[in-house]
């Protein structure tokens, strides 16, 4: 049996740090916008217990979202199965678009289906917090306004806007950008009113900019044509366009040393409109 299946991006419209927890995590707000844009990757049933990952970046194994979501609900199912997979890369690593914790989600809703261990959404999802805090937004597969470490989910019917991402040439790290003392932590919790209004903004920028001015060069350019900010901890920006045409009117001016793609905003996940061509699978 085979199986291949989207891993779609996000943005984060806004985010907000609230907080911090005794165990060192930050208390975050946020709203998940979908794209329909993605990753793709195919999984094949492995008749032995082992988990092969072709065709993978160049990431550590060990350290590979794919391969850690696969053993994660080998383990807790108890399945004794395995399974190929390799995946056919378009989103940018360390660009702040969610692809390893989309990967992951993937890969969690993937297998749960191919092994046939009948897991629940709600199951998958608490099993997603354990690879990562974005992971549950991607298993749950809708655009929400996020809360906790981004795990406590509320669906939001947001507008389906046309969107250009651009990416500079760096990597951010997430763990530096946060471990930054000037980082502002106790910005004061909005509601939904407040993010409509458009009184938002990302906590994590005005470090990232900082730690790699290649970022703040980025927004810089993009703010020309639309009000552009950075998605989670970057290194990607985004600017919201009418259409898809004023979108990639602006795409092919991009100067060389970027990358970047024009998505359409969407509700719901691209993985999950696929998952409902499959008869069997519930979600």
């Amino acid at each position: 049996m085979k199986l291949t299946l989207p891993s779609p991006a996000k943005l984060n419209l806004f985010l907000h740090i609230v907080g911090r927890k005794p165990n060192g995590y930050h208390e975050l707000q946020t709203v998940f916008q979908l794209l329909d844009y993605f990753d793709t990757l195919t999984f094949q049933i492995h008749p032995l217990p082992e988990i092969i990952c072709s065709q993978m970046v160049n990431i550590p194994l060990q350290q590979n979202l794919i391969y850690k979501a696969a053993l994660c609900l080998q383990a807790h199912t108890g399945i004794n199965q395995g399974a190929v997979i390799s995946i056919q890369k378009r989103l940018p690593i360390g660009g702040g678009l969610g692809g390893g914790s989309s990967n992951a989600a993937t890969t969690l809703l993937a297998l749960n289906q191919l092994w046939g261990t009948a897991l629940s959404i709600n199951e998958l999802a608490e099993l997603g917090t354990t690879l990562g805090a974005d992971v549950p937004a991607f298993v749950r597969g809708y655009s929400a306004w996020g809360e906790g470490i981004g795990e406590h989910l509320t669906a939001v019917a947001l507008p389906e806007y046309w969107y250009l991402v651009i990416t500079p040439p760096c990597h951010a790290s997430t763990p530096h950008i946060f471990a930054q003392e000037e980082l502002t932590r106790n910005t004061q919790r909005i509601t939904m009113r407040d993010f409509l209004s458009g009184d938002t903004h990302n906590d994590l920028q005005p470090v990232a900019c900082k730690l790699y001015p290649e970022i703040a060069d980025a927004i810089h350019w993009l703010s020309q044509f639309s009000a552009a900010k950075m998605t989670g901890s970057g290194a990607s920006v985004f600017a919201s366009f009418p259409d898809e045409a004023a979108a990639q009117a602006i795409l092919a001016r991009l100067p060389p040393s970027y990358s970047g793609f024009v998505a359409k905003g969407v509700n719901r996940s691209p993985l999950h409109a696929s998952l409902d061509k499959i008869p069997t699978v519930s979600v």
